[in-house]
């Protein structure tokens, strides 16, 4: 039964309800106190659906899908909780507008933590995708398109900003311990066939090598270089292609897309120019990235799916500094 009179007032929103007149849209994030206080590190999405503008190495422009993660810090204990809304929404915006670059990211992570004020101090962003590069074939006149995961994140804390990068770039290593095996087996059966011979004429030795000369080949396996960086506070740029081709130019044998026969020649000539553990290859990255003023820290962590092994092996470097990136 509908009260009326003195206690009228008591009942607005029932009134409201029984009239038909709509309430106003209970907001719990910010009208209700958390049963347990305590500030939290981080809160918000990951996995967001996004579709990212990019520019690849030609200078096309670019759409590719990826997944989004938006977090901002909780540091009122009271608060019950965030407005996930609004990241999404301000991500989304900016997104559709404009192609990921740094400022875009520096942007974003302001506008998070300005639009819970009072709530949070942090913010933190990160896309992951797959991007893709025109690269050139070995020696044959081809350029065909490959695709590297890319990480890229931005991280704010009242006013400093850091940005990192990471790249996963796949080479062969061909192992320097069963090449030197697999030269052996060749000395000894060459040994074995000429060993009586006083004299033996070039054309005999060049039939014997290509007759002979696969009785041993040292193994190769496809391998992965995993690379964070550290972007100097002066960059601009992502750096995504510079750091791509520094991590192949170290190790010298990435994989290739389009190959003719002289480019396979030549990869197997690079392989047994470049023999590698992964302890050689983490030491090549880690060479360049020194050389490079505008990463400023780094994680290098070289793979190599062996083939003759069931289990990798892995070579894993940080520089070293205070609170920067670890093994």
């Amino acid at each position: 039964m509908l009260r009326t009179g003195r206690n009228a007032s008591l009942i607005p929103f029932a009134t409201r309800e029984l009239t038909g007149e709509p309430g106003p849209m209970p907001d719990i994030a910010q009208d209700m106190v958390a049963t347990v206080g305590g500030a939290l590190d981080w809160v918000g999405m990951q996995g967001i659906e996004v579709a990212l503008r990019l520019r690849d190495n030609s200078g096309q422009v670019m759409v590719t899908p990826a997944r989004a993660t938006a977090w901002i810090s909780l540091d009122d204990p009271d608060s019950k909780g965030i407005h996930m809304s609004r990241l999404f929404l301000a991500l989304h915006r900016e997104l559709e507008q404009n192609e990921l670059s740094i400022e875009l990211i520096d942007r974003l992570l302001l506008d998070f933590v300005a639009s819970h004020e009072g709530l949070t101090r942090s913010s933190y962003l990160s896309f992951q995708f797959e991007l893709m590069a025109i690269r050139s074939s070995l020696l044959s006149n081809h350029s065909t398109p490959r695709s590297y995961p890319v990480r890229v994140e931005g991280r704010r804390h009242a006013d400093r900003v850091q940005h990192h990068v990471h790249v996963s770039v796949a080479y062969s290593s061909t192992c320097p311990c069963s090449a030197a095996l697999a030269r052996q087996l060749l000395q000894r059966q060459f040994q074995e066939q000429y060993g009586e011979h006083r004299w033996l004429s070039v054309a005999q030795v060049m039939h014997w090598l290509g007759s002979q000369g696969t009785m041993a080949t040292p193994h190769s396996q496809r391998s992965l270089a995993d690379v964070t960086v550290q972007l100097h506070q002066q960059c601009q740029d992502l750096n995504l292609i510079r750091l791509i081709d520094l991590i192949e130019t170290a190790v010298a044998t990435p994989v290739q897309a389009a190959v003719k026969r002289n480019d396979e020649q030549e990869f197997a000539r690079l392989n047994g120019e470049n023999l590698m553990f992964c302890e050689d290859s983490a030491r090549r990255i880690r060479a360049v990235l020194e050389a490079a003023p505008e990463f400023t820290d780094y994680r290098i962590q070289a793979s190599h799916l062996e083939s003759l092994h069931p289990h990798d092996a892995v070579a894993i470097v940080t520089k070293g500094i205070p609170d920067g990136l670890r093994p």
